[in-house]
This record gives structure tokens, C-alpha cells and sequence, in this order.
């Protein structure tokens, strides 16, 4: 079951990227396709530490949560009309192609149409809205970071982007004293208004 949900939160990581490189893509900023990535070809998406390395150690060890990502698309902010606002919705695209996923399986469940493959529905929505929930965190380099910055004035968001740094120091502080306990908890709510239900 744990390989089966790496491949579900692969999958969905995928997704989630080549919804960043696609809408800067049709924004106007062409790197990403120029360099193979706007595909679902998992290969140009591994990242050795995110994809592989850690995950592999996290089910080793038998941790709790499994954590993921993959290579993350690049974007060239200066190809863009209006940088900032097209960089906060090149931000809101990955969030919301895993809310997409969720919403779709959602429909696949009520309709019961592969009801064979139920429980592994249920884990790809229910993983899919924590991934939105946790990248829509505003903690720099999560996606909700690029779009507060967006949305506040530049002298602050030039300030506010200085934590980048840090913030994988942050993510996981936050995660080892049991933050991921509040996504996991308003990923279920949320689950459970879409008809996924994980119990």
C-alpha cells in the first residue's frame, strides 16, 4: 500500500507542476516547454532527494507522513506582461489542479464507476486536497508564498520573500511538533464535503 501511495502522490505532484509550467506557458513565458517539461512523463520530474531518496526513507522507517516533491518548473518571471500578478496565478495553478483532481474524483465515486478501484479513489482525492492545502500554506517556497507576495505591496513582499532560506526549516519544524495533524484535519473536512470519505 505504501508503493501504491508514492505513485499516488508522485502522480499528483506531477500534476501539480506542469500546472505551473502550463499556465506560465499560456501567460508567456515558454522555458518550461522548452525544456521538456510541460509533459507527464514522470523521468524529467524526478528530483533524487524529494522523489526517491527521502520517500524511500520515510516508509524505511516507517514515519507517519510520506513526503514528496518533484523537480520544481521553472519559471521566468520576466517573460511575463505583469510579473507579479502572473506569477500569483502561475502560484494558484498547482493548489488548484489538485482540487481539480479531488473535485473529479469526487464525481467518479458518486458515480461508482470503477468500483473496484474505490479505496485508491478515496486516497488520491484525500491526497490531493492535502497537497493543496499544505503548498497553499504562505511560507516561502510553498506556493501560497508567491501569492501573498502578489497580493501585498512590493517593499513588503521583497521582505516577506527573504525567509525563503529558511523555509524548509520552518515547513518541517512546523511538521515535527504536529501541524500536519491541522491539514490532515481540514483535508478530512473538506474530503468529506466532496463525498470522499477515508473512513
Amino acid at each position: 500500500m505504501n508503493m501504491i501511495f508514492v505513485i499516488l502522490l508522485f502522480f499528483s505532484v506531477v500534476l501539480h507542476e506542469v500546472a505551473h509550467g502550463y499556465t506560465a506557458y499560456k501567460l508567456g513565458d515558454k522555458t518550461a516547454k522548452e525544456l521538456g517539461r510541460l509533459t507527464f512523463n514522470p523521468l524529467p520530474h524526478i528530483d533524487i532527494l524529494g522523489t526517491i531518496v527521502l520517500p524511500a526513507f520515510l516508509i524505511i522507517t516507517s514515519a507517519p507522513v510520506i513526503l514528496a516533491w518533484a523537480k520544481p518548473v521553472p519559471v521566468n518571471p520576466y517573460n511575463f506582461k505583469r510579473p507579479r500578478r502572473d506569477m500569483l496565478w502561475v502560484a494558484l495553478a498547482g493548489p488548484l489542479s489538485n482540487l481539480a483532481l479531488a473535485v473529479i474524483v469526487s464525481i467518479l465515486l458518486k458515480l461508482n464507476i470503477f468500483p473496484s478501484f474505490h479505496h485508491i479513489l478515496v486516497a488520491l482525492g484525500f491526497l490531493n486536497i492535502i497537497l493543496a492545502i499544505f503548498n497553499l500554506l504562505p511560507i516561502p517556497p510553498l506556493d501560497g508564498s508567491r501569492i501573498a507576495a502578489g497580493i501585498m505591496p512590493h517593499r513588503w513582499s521583497y521582505k516577506y520573500m527573504q525567509i525563503e532560506p529558511f523555509g524548509f526549516i520552518i515547513i518541517f519544524t512546523l511538521l515535527f511538533f504536529g501541524f500536519f495533524k491541522v491539514i490532515f484535519n481540514i483535508a478530512g473536512i473538506i474530503s468529506y464535503a466532496l463525498g470522499i470519505k477515508i473512513l
